[in-house]
């Protein structure tokens, strides 16, 4: 690994200039009823779910500029003794930098002036299809808050579901989590079944999907960009969360949190358990309790004006057990399975960010992730017993650059890891079909990506981005990958549409898996064979529209992603162990709208997400195991995710006596069979719904139920995990929630 710590070293001496992803930039210009500059005026910047702020003044041309400002809701303040007090609502999103414009008119007593959040759309600044969701939301939306719950994504990502216990996004498995900016790498295909960071930890989330620019490479199907709790919101204050439902479930939290004006600290222990884990075979619950334990932590130092210190870390550990079919021909009556999978997680990241001057940020982000991914089965298991125990250590760094002044967003930067496996395979066969397998394997690999992008305001209407990403990843095999990405915005005048376009290349990295000795003789003996993983090569085109309308915003975008080498998985035998694989081609395709309200009435706030979605493969498998067969004759096979109508529509209420309502219908067309006709299973529904009451600004009560009406339906046939999978059945919880201070 000393390899990429040079690397990063000398990136360390170098660096000029940098941003880090979790950071935008907000700018804006102040001036008199007759367009004259107003210099010295203050201008405050405040975070709407927090005591977050940054304080500045007016240049001599009455430009104001804020860097290294965290993703999320802000309010901006203007004030001048001799002009009326103006503010503006204004969304940040990751990289981007908004301009907002102030006309102080003069002043008269009481006399303020405030302006909506429309007046500055962040997605307008931005040619990649983006989805901020609030601390607030996850809270209120049903189930949310979970510690193992991924419905914060599913509910308001169009084309994210989940099936066979796995998370697609857009038609792919492969997605990237980062925290406060900083990627955690994983090149392992769904090694965790939950979310990468507990909810309840998050301040605000921001989703992507395609059209990313250069910063963002590796798993590219979703960019989950977190920005954690980090104290600002409390003062020296505690919450204690407890929960409990049926089948045993709960879910509890102990956190702190608080901040003075230069340190923020926030703090937590968690802990659940339930008897539902996992999808289960079939309708009955057998031999599916789920428990697990994390910590997370998140410190902000402000060593003075130009430099800010950001430490996050992450300890998880995460046990499942396996659900079976107590009918299966395969296993004798009365049998009881005692398969589990062991799930450790853990990650720390450190930051600083130095500003130069207004416009010129340098930050630097080494990082560690451990990732751990056990399947353990009794020995006694007919016909097969198999335990596979894999863990994956990830040591390296990035460091972003930005230059943000007149028409220009500019960035460059280099991010680099060092990656090492281990991997214990052993398969006891009980029926004596096979000599058993025992094999330990060792991998090591590395990957830099240096890139650069230039996001350029030809004019007020018209943003032009291109940028390129240049990767080189050292492995089982070593490939290098030139990703260039364009992009352009139109706004229309009046209208305030915007219409955007993009096309790019992106690489994805293979995992570390080989095969050798006792299991290439294990596979050959299967009449399989393996092939060595290349990393995955996609083409995106993808056009949009945003149209903001009296505090309405709909988005709606077609894409299509080509990709060559598409990662999948497979098992070994009689098995569970899953192999990754690869197919010589996928193309999905699609179609995706986003619709959020304004608060109506000061009572109601309404989204609807839609997506239709073709997911289709062809070819042979280029990697992983196979069987050389030939591919399918007709061309092209869908994929067994492929799902062309999904649809989420809710809200949330805000009704008397300090107590809230938030509703979620979920609509799904059906998921792929193997063999058709018919080529999907039917259509399924599902009503989750959370109502909550406040006591006071100290204590809350919630009440969550998820699929009410309890509809069982097989939902999709994949065999991971035990077998195809049903719908879980309705599940109801209470959640208390106590602040205190100390």
């Amino acid at each position: 690994m000393s390899r990429v710590w040079k690397v990063f070293a000398v990136l360390l001496l170098l660096g000029t200039t940098a941003l880090g992803t979790i950071f935008g930039t907000v700018r804006g210009i102040v001036h008199d009823p007759q367009h004259r500059p107003l210099a010295n005026a203050q201008v405050v910047l405040k975070a709407k779910s927090s005591e977050y702020t940054q304080t500045t003044q007016t240049d001599t041309e009455g430009q104001f500029h804020f860097d290294s400002v965290p993703i999320g809701e802000y309010t901006i303040d203007v004030s001048d003794p001799a002009f009326a007090a103006a503010r503006q609502s204004v969304t940040v999103f990751s990289g981007t930098a908004p301009i907002l414009h102030f006309e102080l008119a003069i002043a008269s007593q009481n006399q303020s002036v405030e302006v909506s959040a429309d007046a500055a759309s962040a997605q307008a600044e931005s040619v990649t299809p983006t989805t901020l969701i609030s601390r607030q939301e996850i809270n209120e939306t049903p189930g949310a808050s979970r510690a193992n719950s991924l419905a914060v994504i599913t509910n308001y990502a169009p084309g994210a579901y989940m099936t066979h216990d796995q998370l697609h996004i857009r038609g792919g498995h492969q997605v990237s989590w980062l925290i406060d900016g900083v990627p955690i790498p994983n090149t392992n295909i769904a090694s965790n079944l939950g979310p990468q960071i507990d909810p309840k930890d998050i301040d605000s989330l921001e989703m992507q999907r395609g059209s990313y620019s250069a910063d963002y490479g590796d798993r590219t199907y979703g960019v989950f960009n977190v920005a954690p709790r980090t104290g600002f919101e409390r003062n020296n204050e505690g919450e204690l969360v407890l929960s409990a439902g049926n089948f045993f479930q709960t879910d509890d939290q102990l956190n702190f949190g608080g901040h003075t004006n230069r340190f923020a600290y926030y703090t937590s222990l968690t802990g659940n358990r339930t008897n539902l884990g996992l999808e289960t075979p079939t309708s009955a619950v057998i031999h599916d309790a789920a428990n697990a334990v994390s910590g997370f932590g998140s410190l902000i130092y402000n060593l003075g004006s130009q430099d800010q210190l950001r430490f996050v870390a992450q300890l998880r550990r995460d046990f499942y057990q396996v659900p079976f079919d107590a009918n299966d021909p395969n296993i004798d009556p009365g049998t009881l399975l005692h398969d589990a999978n062991i799930e450790s997680d853990s990650f720390v990241t450190f930051s600083w960010a130095h500003t130069f001057n207004p416009g010129l940020l340098l930050t630097v982000s080494p990082f560690y992730h451990f990732n751990r991914a056990n399947f353990e089965s009794n020995p006694t298991d007919f016909p097969t017993a198999t335990n596979d125990d894999r863990s994956s250590k990830y040591e390296g760094g990035q460091a972003t650059a930005t230059y943000v002044q007149g028409r220009n967003n500019a960035r460059a930067g280099i991010y680099a890891f060092a990656q090492e496996d281990d991997e214990k395979f052993r398969v006891l066969f009980n029926d004596a079909s096979n000599p058993n397998l025992r094999t330990s394997i060792n991998s090591n690999g590395s990957l830099i990506a240096a890139y650069a992008e230039d996001q350029f305001k030809l004019a007020s209407w018209l943003m032009l981005n291109a940028g390129v990403r240049q990767t080189h990843f050292s492995g089982v095999v070593v490939e290098n990958a030139t990703s260039p990405r364009f992009g352009a915005s139109v706004r229309v005048p009046f209208l305030n549409w915007t219409f955007r376009g993009f096309y790019g290349h992106f690489y994805q990295a293979p995992p570390l898996l080989t095969a050798s000795g006792p299991l290439v003789e294990f596979v050959t003996s299967q009449n399989l064979g393996f092939i060595p993983l290349h990393g995955e090569r996609d083409e995106e085109s993808q056009f949009g529209v945003s149209i903001p309308a009296k505090g309405w915003t709909l988005d709606v975008d077609t894409f299509r992603t080509r990709a060559h080498n598409y990662f999948d998985h497979n098992s070994v035998g009689n098995s569970d162990i899953f192999f990754p694989l690869t197919i010589d081609g996928a193309l999905i395709r699609g179609w995706e709208l986003t619709l959020r309200s304004p608060r109506i009435h000061r009572r109601a706030q309404l989204y609807v997400t839609y997506s239709n979605q073709i997911a289709t493969a062809s070819g042979a498998i280029t990697g992983g195991l196979t069987d050389f067969q030939p591919p399918p004759d007709e061309g092209s096979f869908l994929l067994d995710h492929d799902q062309r109508n999904t649809l989420h529509f809710g809200g949330n209420f805000t009704l008397p006596w300090r107590t809230y309502a938030s509703t979620d219908i979920y609509y799904g067309s059906g998921f792929a069979l193997d063999d058709g006709p018919p080529f999907h299973l039917p259509g399924h529904t599902t009503f989750d719904v959370s109502v909550g009451k406040d006591f006071g600004e100290r204590f809350s009560v919630a009440i969550n139920a998820l699929n009410v009406a309890n509809r069982r339906f097989l939902l999709d046939n994949s065999l991971t995990f035990g077998g195809t999978h049903y719908q879980n059945p309705r599940e109801l919880t209470v959640q208390l929630r106590w602040r205190f201070h100390y």
